[in-house]
C-alpha cells in the first residue's frame, strides 16, 4: 500500500511509523438545504390554505371595482346568506337579537370594525335593514365586503347601443 504526502489519514512525518485514527473527526457544517427546502414547502401550504381558514359562511359576494381595505384589529363579520338568514362571525342570529348580540360581543366599544358580507342575490331590504340596525346601535365603523373585478356604477364602460329590429 503505498501512501502519498497527500494522504489525510497518514501521519506527517519520518521514521516510517504510521498512524490511522479510527473514525473520521466530527463534521463541524451543519447542511440546511433540506431544512430550507422543508420550510419552503411548509410556508407555500400555509399561503394556499390561509385564506381558506378565515371565511365561516359561504355566501357569493357581489363583485365591484373597489380596491381591498386595510386589515384592522379584529373586525366583527355579519354574514346575510341569499335566503335573508343572519350570521354573526360563524353563528346563526335572528334579526331581533342582532343588535344586542354585538353589543355584547364589543362590550361597549363601537368603534371596532363591523364587516357585512351580504350574498348578492339577498334581499336589498335585508341588507339594509341590518345596516340601519348597526347604525342605530351606535356602531360607527360598518363596512360592507364585495369580491374586487366587477363592474362599478362609477366606472365609465363604454356600452355599445343594441341595433333595433
Amino acid at each position: 500500500m503505498a501512501l502519498s504526502t497527500h494522504d489525510a489519514f497518514a501521519a506527517g512525518g519520518g521514521g516510517g511509523r504510521r498512524r490511522r485514527r479510527g473514525r473520521r473527526g466530527a463534521l463541524s457544517e451543519i447542511n440546511v438545504t433540506p431544512l430550507v427546502d422543508v420550510m419552503l414547502v411548509l410556508l407555500i401550504i400555509f399561503m394556499i390554505s390561509a385564506p381558506l381558514l378565515t371565511v365561516g359562511v359561504p355566501v357569493d359576494l357581489p363583485k365591484t371595482e373597489a380596491g381591498a381595505m386595510e386589515d384592522q384589529n379584529e373586525p366583527i363579520t355579519i354574514s346575510i346568506k341569499a335566503d335573508g338568514s343572519l350570521y354573526v362571525q360563524e353563528n346563526a342570529v335572528a334579526f331581533a337579537g342582532l343588535s344586542p348580540r354585538l353589543k355584547a360581543m364589543v362590550g361597549g366599544n363601537t368603534k371596532r370594525p363591523i364587516y357585512v358580507r351580504a350574498d348578492g342575490r339577498a334581499a336589498y331590504s335585508i341588507v339594509a335593514q341590518v345596516m340601519a340596525a348597526l347604525s342605530t346601535s351606535g356602531f360607527t365603523s360598518i363596512n360592507l365586503l364585495t369580491d374586487t373585478g366587477g363592474p362599478s356604477s362609477g366606472a365609465s364602460t363604454p356600452v355599445e347601443p343594441k341595433p333595433a329590429p
